[in-house]
């Protein structure tokens, strides 16, 4: 069984209701994010096997919103992509996922996370 490990952390500045982010979709900060996280980790986006991503607020956000931030990310459309809807948790539900998936042997490189915007 293989070991995983978080090898890599990025994430936004925090803002507040209807405040400076208010127009900014979660799906576009979850993008920087990701650019980021695989940046720090000196990892090539196209090298990320999944992309698991909690979201608890999607309505009007579209469809895989996991899948527009991976793009937004530079992560390859061919990429698997999952988004995890939970009240609560959502995010930390993603890194239990990308634990389970490598240890399985399904996957090598899994970008998770969580993102929001109100």
């Amino acid at each position: 069984m293989s070991r995983s490990v978080i090898v890599a952390g990025s994430r936004t500045a925090i803002g507040k209701l209807s405040g400076a982010f208010a127009t900014v979709s979660a799906q576009e900060l979850g993008g920087v994010a990701i650019k980021g996280a695989l940046e720090r980790a000196g990892v090539a986006p196209d090298t990320v096997d999944a992309v698991l991503m909690g979201q608890v607020i999607q309505a009007g956000q579209g469809q895989i919103t996991a899948r527009q931030a991976a793009v937004a990310g530079g992560i390859p459309m061919s990429v698997h992509a999952t988004t995890i809807n939970k009240v609560c948790l959502s995010g930390l539900q993603t890194l239990y996922l990308a634990d389970l998936m490598i240890r399985a042997g399904e996957a090598a490189v899994v970008v998770a996370g969580g993102m929001e915007s109100m």
